[in-house]
């Protein structure tokens, strides 16, 4: 019977996605943001978001504390706290009691050949939250989201960097200590990068530049941070690495970035390296292809790749373009 009740219940939710709720929808979801059960409350928790109910914001915290009571009976995999979380801070609370509460927690549970924290999302979720929140100052924010950097879980690390990064320049010295912490999961670094990249702009490049060298999965994502900036000195960094770069895939990652500044030097250069013969030429083509060029750089390749003559250089210019063989 139970499982029947749950059944009918879930049903009943499902019927609302996608509609706008009215005098008998809401006081459903109301109602089911009180269940027991976490899979209930989650989709509830979704509802109330995707509709703006900012009048269930007390539903929504009072179910949120009552998730921490015996978590991991309560809310297997933090189904609903995670829901619930995310609803919370997209509806714009900000009592910071409630996302201190979910900022360290962690829920150990049992997975095949051992335990595992299920408890990531809610961390991210909760550091995200806490910058928007009026009652703390910058200084405070830094203190408590420092510890997310070293998190056990990567996506917990990358959504801290994201987070300290909106706080704005009194964040930039522990994004920089960070980024020189060597982390096995490259996506951490990509993300202090770009946080740096927010809050310095083109002050953050000569640092970034420096991680270029080893040619890494870091390097990698330094180049793409430096093209973000759009800049002729992350253009010359770029540049001048890829004059030293012997390694076949590190120097189409920097191709690519120099591709992705889209300034117009950028582009004369590119195109002056295909119609030179140079070896670079087919990723050459290949990086100008991805960045989507306008109509005139693509006749402009259109010129360099001829000018090349290879073959290599238009089987890769046909594959980019989806061009038909005449």
């Amino acid at each position: 019977m139970a499982h029947r009740a749950f059944d009918e219940q879930m049903a009943a939710l499902d019927a609302l996605t996608g509609r706008a709720l009215d005098e008998v929808g809401t006081p459903l979801v109301k109602k089911m943001l009180a269940n027991r059960s976490n899979l209930l409350v989650a989709k509830a928790a979704r509802l109330t978001e995707e509709n703006g109910l900012t009048q269930l914001v007390p539903d929504l915290i009072a179910s949120f504390e009552r998730f921490f009571i015996n978590p991991g009976k309560t809310d297997p995999q933090c189904w609903a706290k995670n829901a619930l979380s995310h609803a919370l801070m997209r509806l714009e609370c900000r009592d910071k009691d409630v996302y201190l509460r979910g900022l360290h927690h962690r829920q150990m549970e049992p997975t095949w050949g051992g335990r595992s924290d299920s408890a990531a999302e809610l961390r991210a979720n909760c550091a995200h939250a806490l910058v928007a929140c009026d009652e703390l100052d910058n200084l405070e924010l830094v203190g408590l989201l420092l510890e997310l950097l070293a998190d056990p879980d990567k996506s917990v690390r990358v959504e801290a960097a994201r987070a300290i990064g909106q706080i704005g320049p009194l964040a930039a010295p522990l994004l920089r200590l960070r980024a020189l912490i060597p982390d096995e999961e490259s996506e951490v670094s990509a993300a202090c990068f770009s946080a740096l990249v927010s809050i310095e702009a083109e002050k953050a490049i000569p640092f970034i530049a420096r991680f270029l060298e080893k040619g890494d999965d870091a390097a990698g994502e330094a180049a793409f941070a430096l093209a973000e900036t759009r800049s002729p000195a992350a253009l010359a960094a770029l540049r001048n690495r890829l004059a030293n770069s012997t390694e076949p895939w590190f120097t189409s990652v920097l191709l690519s970035a120099i591709a992705l500044t889209r300034l117009p030097e950028a582009a004369d250069f590119l195109v002056s390296l295909i119609a030179a013969g140079k070896r670079e030429a087919p990723i050459a083509v290949e990086a100008l292809g991805r960045a989507a060029p306008s109509p005139e750089l693509r006749e402009r390749l259109r010129w360099a790749v001829e000018e090349n003559g290879g073959e290599q250089v238009r089987k890769v210019f046909r594959e980019q373009f989806a061009e038909e063989r005449n």
